[in-house]
């Protein structure tokens, strides 16, 4: 028999449907797919995206625990730590660090604490991320407290 896993959707457990897309509509610029509940006073479930990377929020107290944190590798992490940041959201300004396992790294915490850890990996064969970091001045994450490690 032959197994094929397909893609892996994290739920992350939120308690203000209001304030999760304020921070994941408004701030990271995510879409959202679908929002459920049962009746009007049931908690929300949602799916939201973002090109390829699906989430799942849920206002459910069974379906998770707040606190998670979710790895995510992307490309263009300059440009998308540009544009969050320019978007002057009043609780959160994220830096952009260099990891130790070459990558630059920018991770959020949403209202709920829950944390998405943003990651580029850094081109084999080309300037080393340390060298790209520092023609950027970007900071070592182990130097700076950063949890991208």
């Amino acid at each position: 028999m032959n197994s094929t896993f397909l893609n892996t959707i994290p739920i992350m457990r939120i308690f203000d449907v209001v304030k999760a897309k304020d921070f994941y509509v408004g701030f990271l610029g995510f879409t959202i797919d679908w929002e459920h509940r049962f009746d009007n006073t049931s908690p929300a479930y949602l799916q939201i995206s973002k090109g390829d990377l699906v989430l799942h929020l849920s206002e459910h107290h069974g379906d998770c625990c707040p606190g998670s944190t979710v790895f995510v590798w992307m490309k263009g992490i300059e440009d998308f730590h540009d544009t969050i940041t320019s978007r002057g959201y009043g609780y959160m300004r994220p830096g952009i660090e260099r990891t130790f396992y070459n990558s630059i790294c920018v991770e959020v915490t949403d209202p709920f604490g829950n944390r998405i850890r943003f990651n580029e990996a850094q081109p084999k064969g080309s300037e080393t991320c340390d060298e790209r970091a520092d023609s950027n001045n970007i900071p070592v994450a182990e130097d700076s407290g950063s949890a991208c490690h």
